[in-house]
Formats: C-alpha cells, sequence, structure tokens
C-alpha cells in the first residue's frame, strides 16, 4: 500500500475533511443531513439567541448552499449516525478573523457534545490561522460559558441586532521563539 499523500499533496482542502474526537465525526454537511440541519434553523430554543427561527424561503437557500461548503461540520455521532449539530469555521470572518459558530439540537444539550466539537474545531483552526473568534449574545449564558471552556476570553461587547453581544477571542499559542 502506497504511503498516503502529505497535506500539502491532499486534493480535499482541510476546511472539507472530516475530523474526529473521542466522541464524535466533525463531516462536511451532506444531503441527507438536510431535515436535521433544517431543524437546527426552525427550532425557537435553538434559535432563541440568534434571531428566531429562519423562514421558508430562507431556508431553501440555505438548503441548497450548506451541502459539502467549506467550513460547515455537521457534528454526528459515529455509533449510530445521528446529527448533534452544526459547528462552522469561517475564514475571514468579523474583523477578517476565522469566525466558529455552532448550534446543537436541544435533545442533545448537557452532554458535553457542543464543547467537544466547539473545542476541536476551534483548536484545527489555530492549527492555520493566528485567532479564532465567536460572537454570542450576552443573555446566552449557556454559549458564554462553553465558550470560555475551549478557552476563548472576552474581547468586546457592542449592540448589534438590538441585542446585547459579545465577542470572544482565542489566539494561537506562540511558537518556539516568539516572545
Amino acid at each position: 500500500m502506497p504511503p498516503s499523500p502529505s497535506s500539502a499533496q491532499d486534493p480535499v482542502p482541510a476546511a472539507r475533511r472530516p475530523f474526529r474526537t473521542d466522541r464524535l465525526l466533525l463531516r462536511p454537511v451532506r444531503g441527507g443531513d438536510l431535515p436535521a440541519v433544517t431543524r437546527l434553523w426552525t427550532d425557537p430554543d435553538v434559535r432563541r439567541h440568534l434571531g428566531g427561527p429562519v423562514t421558508g424561503p430562507v431556508i431553501r437557500i440555505r438548503q441548497r448552499r450548506i451541502v459539502g461548503a467549506p467550513g460547515f461540520h455537521a457534528v454526528v455521532r459515529p455509533e449510530d449516525g445521528v446529527l448533534l449539530g452544526l459547528v462552522t469555521v469561517a475564514d475571514g470572518g468579523r474583523g477578517g478573523e476565522t469566525e466558529v459558530s455552532y448550534q446543537f439540537l436541544p435533545e442533545h444539550w448537557g452532554r458535553g457534545y457542543a464543547r467537544e466539537a466547539v473545542g476541536a474545531a476551534v483548536a484545527r483552526a489555530l492549527e492555520r490561522v493566528p485567532s479564532v473568534v465567536a460572537v454570542t449574545q450576552e443573555a446566552n449564558h449557556r454559549s458564554r460559558r462553553l465558550l470560555e471552556a475551549v478557552g476563548l476570553r472576552h474581547a468586546e461587547s457592542f449592540v448589534e441586532w438590538d441585542a446585547h453581544q459579545v465577542l470572544y477571542r482565542r489566539r494561537s499559542a506562540p511558537g518556539p521563539g516568539t516572545p
């Protein structure tokens, strides 16, 4: 069997390659994921701090764009294939920095899945970029605790979309000999 190609020769960009954590698989979104992903966009509990449920025309546009799109990771439990949520890593996000966002279905809340998936996505992004940011509403205490748990720190507060928002940031560790 020939050796596997190096990442420099890998025809699949890092943003589209699946990766695993101890309990989860993060992979590109597939057509079969659309019913669960659509639930993320329309569930009032999931969307409480995200501007409310998404409407029909926007859902149809998103469904056409998300399948296989770089940076969108379906978070799946490998043993049964259940889609738990979605983690997005967007290069050139807020302020030009790489931005992470996430949504998980309510029946999977409180089990550490989001923390595990977001932590892995942030760590992976920091292998190639100097910093990662995330924004959440100030009132979203669960999301704020998750971001702090995966090493992001409060960087600024502001008002956007008629709500108080907080921006969190994590910088990559400096290399050897870097001040």
